[in-house]
């Protein structure tokens, strides 16, 4: 079998249907519906992703996700009833990678959590690029990079856009074209979610953020660094 994906989901059906739709796309399959079970489950890393309903009886999904990025690296893809953009945008800030809500197709959630995966396990070039004389360290091969010698924290989708930007320095890539590009498939109305992750993404690199992935009024963001010769 493939990559293992907890599915944490209150309602018995919706955690068995998914099972049954990522089983037959090759996924390991865990589910619970207990926030509490969940907390425990994601410490222990027993999955490559994590299928989270916000609305869980016992613990508030939130905390699930808060755990899920502060035990490592391991993605989230966020399935809930809310559906409101401002819950969208709460999930995605605080590091939600993709963002599904209910009723939904099974068969596009498995497309986002391969998706995700891809963008988690790809590895494009083994040797890591260096810019703004060599503040800015990017290791494709590692999935790492490091801000005046420190390990930046990224979620896999701050990741993506750090990559996207960083592989053209000074090219404008728009909101559509980076969430085409880092989800690995079109996310038609979603545009202004990569907004939501860049704060995040600035907000790790410091007071110099903002001139690091930079905004260009009206059409979308860059890298404001050379690369190194």
């Amino acid at each position: 079998m493939g990559d293992t994906v907890l599915v944490v989901e209150d309602e018995k059906e919706i955690r068995e249907l998914l099972r049954r739709y990522l089983e037959r796309a090759g996924f390991t399959v865990v589910t619970t519906g207990s926030g509490a079970q969940a907390l425990t489950m994601v410490a222990g890393g027993v999955a490559a992703l994590v299928v989270l309903d916000l609305g869980l009886p016992d613990v508030d999904g939130v905390e699930v996700l808060r755990a899920a990025r502060q035990s490592g690296q391991t993605p989230v893809v966020v399935l809930t009833a809310r559906g409101s953009v401002e819950e969208r945008i709460r999930g995605l800030e605080l590091g939600a990678d993709d963002y599904v809500t209910k009723p939904f197709s099974p068969t596009e959630l498995v497309l986002r959590v391969q998706a995700v995966l891809h963008r988690v396990n790809f590895a494009a070039e083994p040797a890591a690029t260096s810019f703004g004389e060599g503040r800015l360290l990017i290791d494709d091969a590692r999935h790492e990079a490091r801000w005046d010698g420190g390990l930046l924290e990224l979620t896999p989708t701050e990741w993506g856009i750090l990559s996207a930007v960083a592989s053209v320095p000074g090219r404008v890539y728009s909101r559509y074209e980076l969430i085409n590009r880092v989800r690995g498939y079109e996310f038609e109305g979603y545009e202004r979610t990569v907004d939501s992750h860049v704060k995040n993404l600035r907000h790790k690199l410091g007071g110099s953020g903002p001139d690091v992935v930079q905004t260009v009024l009206g059409v979308g963001y860059r890298l404001g660094l050379r690369r190194d010769p």
